[in-house]
């Protein structure tokens, strides 16, 4: 029996990556597309509480069902365990996003998101992320690099309650070198603001601002990427700092 992936996203169930995702993984199972009727970048773990969640059959695939979802992409995962599938797939794929996920971005994805939930129902998840932003995006490359991992992830043993950050170099496949399993880069973005004001003379603001790597070393994320190798980042949801543990306690609370 063929296995069962669930494919979800953050761009929104109509964008260019999570096609060029199902295209790949229905090679290599059965297929339920249970994604975002419109863009939810940055959503991170964000749960829809207050307001209804509606979600309704699309054709964007025949023979693969299609569901759009109200809500987030964590919404999506819960709404697909509970409500729409008749048991758990097999396998979560999240993706493919416009642009990168690497390093501290794990933490705002939604694309990351939606694996870290299946994690959490310890489903086997894996997000994948092109090094792309624009709905223009080559994602031959991509789908290639989708089929080995998944081919692996399917064939394998899968560790329980994580999920894989995938994250791809743009541009050719003859120029990735190969595949790195790697820990997350210690960076941040510094923030700005680009203040501006409305036609009624009220302020408001654009975020941007400045990615920085304080993390020179080889085995990260973002030297594999700077590197033309494909990054793979295990990921858990503890969030725990445990080796201050002892620290803390110190204090005498």
């Amino acid at each position: 029996m063929s296995p069962s992936i669930l494919v979800c996203n953050d761009d929104g169930i109509f964008a260019p990556g999570i096609r060029a995702l199902i295209e790949e993984v229905q090679k290599l199972g059965d297929v339920t597309i249970v994604a975002p009727d419109s863009p939810q970048s940055g959503k991170g773990m964000a749960i829809t509480l207050d307001a209804p969640l509606f979600y309704e059959k699309v054709t964007i695939f025949d023979n693969v069902k299609g569901y759009a979802v109200s809500g987030t992409p964590v919404d999506c995962i819960k709404l697909a365990v509970n409500e729409i599938l008749e048991k758990k797939p097999d396998l979560i794929v999240s993706g493919i996003n416009h642009g990168s996920n690497a390093s501290i971005n794990v933490i705002y994805s939604g694309t990351m998101s939606a694996a870290l939930e299946g994690a959490l129902e310890n489903i086997p998840s894996i997000g994948f992320s092109l090094l792309n932003h624009s709905m223009n995006a080559d994602f031959s490359a991509s789908k290639k690099v989708v089929n080995q991992i998944v081919g692996s992830a399917l064939n394998n043993a899968f560790p329980e309650n994580v999920c894989l950050n995938v994250n791809i170099p743009d541009g050719p496949y003859e120029k990735i070198k190969g595949i790195k399993v790697c820990r997350q880069a210690k960076a941040n973005w510094e923030e700005e603001f680009d203040q501006r004001t409305n036609p009624f003379g009220r302020k408001y603001f654009w975020m941007t601002g400045t990615f920085k790597n304080y993390d020179k070393n080889d085995d990260t994320d973002i030297w594999a990427l700077e590197h033309d190798f494909v990054s793979v980042v295990p990921v858990q949801q503890d969030l725990t700092a445990h080796k201050v543990i002892d620290s803390v306690n110190s204090w005498g609370l």
